[in-house]
């Protein structure tokens, strides 16, 4: 009798997630961080190297709208920890302001948009939007002092594969830290062909071509850690080409056809990068069919 009185019970329903409150926190949190965002979107408009600033709000959003059936029936249990993130967030956001540190203040963004998501949804739902929020940070550039700590060796590091490569061409060519003298003019490896933005860019596209093309957890880190060597030389040989059409015609190491050739560069960077991935498929395949006889004759 009580068995079936157990069975007759109505079950218990799974609480949904809270999509009006989600609405009403995200209004809140622009209207906050309004100055903070108009600020941020100017600087991916006038920052070269912040060009794919654009992007990453766009996809981050579009991999957390492709995993609504994975939480369609996940069951809310809201993590009052997350309140804690998001008060946090704002007090990281005050010291910044007081302090005028525009990397904190940008940062407190997305903090409070995954004390939102701990807070509303739990720790379940944090784990699932884990990598978009991830991918959100990717939006604020790095600060003042690292940036320059990592431009400037990828400066020296362009300038000298350029001389040893010009060099083995058979041009003349005088190395003065970051400078190149060439018969026809001066070449200067200032920041912005540091490679800096090229690195910005392919690490961040490689995280997500990772994800949408690769299951395995470590090919996707090794995907990810490659595109530092891969950019580092595909701006060298892009400073190179540089100083070989200035000696052809020095009006194509400026302007147009300067801009250009940088993404020409980048795109087979890119390409590089993906020939990479495949490559490691590959390999892992012959690796298995090796192995594979090998497991048969054991059993």
């Amino acid at each position: 009798m009580a068995s079936a009185l157990t069975a007759a019970a109505p079950q218990r329903k799974q609480s949904v997630f809270n999509w009006t409150a989600v609405g009403w926190f995200g209004v809140l949190l622009v209207v906050c961080y309004a100055p903070i965002l108009a600020a941020l979107v100017k600087n991916w408009n006038d920052d070269a190297d912040m060009g794919h600033g654009f992007f990453v709000p766009i996809i981050a959003a579009y991999i957390a709208w492709l995993k609504r059936d994975e939480i369609a029936n996940l069951p809310t249990r809201p993590n009052w920890w997350g309140l804690l993130i998001v008060i946090y967030g704002a007090f990281q956001m005050y010291i910044a302001t007081l302090g005028a540190e525009l990397f904190l203040a940008r940062t407190s963004f997305v903090i409070s948009i995954i004390g939102m998501v701990l807070l509303l949804g739990g720790t379940q739902y944090l784990r699932v939007f884990a990598f978009p929020l991830f991918l959100l940070f990717f939006m604020v550039p790095i600060p003042a002092i690292i940036y320059n700590r990592i431009t400037f060796p990828l400066q020296i590091y362009a300038s000298e594969a350029a001389d040893s490569v010009l060099g083995l061409l058979g041009y003349a060519v005088l190395r003065e830290g970051n400078i190149l003298e060439l018969p026809s003019q001066r070449l200067s490896v200032v920041e912005a062909c540091s490679g800096i933005r090229s690195l910005l860019s392919l690490s961040f596209l490689a995280l997500v071509y990772g994800y949408f093309f690769e299951k395995k957890t470590w090919v996707r880190v090794a995907l990810f850690l490659s595109t530092i060597p891969i950019a580092m030389i595909a701006n060298a040989a892009r400073v190179t080409l540089t100083g070989i059409l200035s000696e052809i015609k020095p009006e194509l190491a400026e302007g147009f056809f300067h801009e250009f050739s940088g993404w020409v560069i980048f795109m087979i960077a890119l390409a590089i990068m993906v020939g990479l991935h495949q490559l490691v498929i590959r390999s892992l395949k012959v690796i298995n069919a090796r192995r594979q006889p090998v497991l048969h004759s054991e059993i």
